[in-house]
């Protein structure tokens, strides 16, 4: 048996002439805390609908403790536990008997699964809400909930797709936190994400994916010393001036008149882009400089932004 939890080799899937995969290999150690980071439209989804029996591949082969996904889906599936970004529950139902149900599925009595579900209703924030129909809870608290799905079986792999999309920052961090406990705990995660911040500080081990391709993995501070320049980071105020031909010589992004920069010499750039900026009167509301980001790696790559 390898060490591995999850191996992916030579996936591709194809919606007509639209290729979502091409040929996707990544493996997830036992225990390891991995990152699937990219935009949206990557191939994230897609890889782990796959992984999870949710939709067939073309071509390629996905594994779980070296067991087929479709020939031994019984065994594979219980071994997973899938927080994904859609909701495939009763809305109508109170979320207490949906997590006693889901347990069911596992073939788990409701008398063992109680405990568990005690547990993950008080360490999710949701003991109060445990009589409240899942239509009645709010954005943040269904989230939470679909964790607590994903995990009332115990299982040994966890899967979270987009699991803090559209969720506040203190809630983002509180589940943060929850996952750092759970990977202590020696459970083996998959996070799908578009989230810089958030693969940086959660993951082991990061695999950038774009237009249904990996493009690297590797450990998030290796492939920033490896890939990453430096970043410069310029706040503006309203434009109406097209900024595009002015900096056509550097890498950047530029998204709610927010610049970031991707260089070699920040302290040799820097001038040069305040007087660029000034000539033009673009009003600069304030200036950063920082240390090579998972940004930086992947406008690298790609030549983009990871939300352009």
């Amino acid at each position: 048996m390898s060490s591995n939890a999850i191996t992916i080799k030579g996936l591709t899937k194809s919606y007509g002439n639209v290729h979502a995969l091409r040929g996707v290999d990544l493996s997830v150690k036992i225990g390891e805390f991995v990152g699937l980071l990219g935009p949206n439209g990557a191939g994230k989804t897609t890889t782990i609908n796959i992984l999870t029996g949710l939709v067939f591949g073309d071509e390629g082969s996905t594994k779980i403790f070296d067991r087929d996904t479709n020939k031994d889906y019984r065994f594979t599936r219980s071994k997973i536990g899938i927080a994904a970004q859609e909701f495939s529950v009763d809305w109508f139902f109170p979320i207490e008997k949906l997590l006693i149900y889901q347990a069911g599925y596992y073939g788990i009595k409701k008398k063992d699964a109680k405990p568990m579900i005690d547990e993950l209703f008080e360490r999710l924030g949701l003991a109060k809400k445990r009589k409240s129909r899942l239509r009645e809870l709010s954005g943040g608290m269904k989230r939470r909930f679909q964790l607590a799905k994903a995990l009332v079986h115990n299982p040994d792999i966890i899967i979270l797709d987009e699991p803090t999309a559209g969720v506040d920052v203190e809630l983002r961090h509180d589940l943060w936190q929850y996952l750092r406990d759970l990977h202590s705990d020696g459970k083996t995660i998959l996070l799908t994400t578009h989230y810089i911040e958030e693969a940086e500080m959660l993951c082991e081990k990061v695999a950038i994916i774009d237009e249904g391709k990996i493009l690297k993995e590797g450990k998030p501070k290796v492939l920033t010393k490896e890939f990453g320049d430096a970043g410069i980071t310029i706040h503006i105020g309203d434009n109406k001036i097209n900024i595009e031909p002015l900096l056509s010589n550097y890498k950047y992004t530029f998204e709610n008149n927010r610049l970031h920069f991707s260089v070699k010499d920040p302290d040799k750039e820097l001038p040069k882009l305040i007087k660029t900026l000034s000539e033009t009167k673009i009003h600069i509301n304030s200036i950063e400089s920082n240390r090579s980001s998972l940004e930086d790696v992947f406008l690298s790559l790609t030549g983009k932004g990871i939300n352009e």
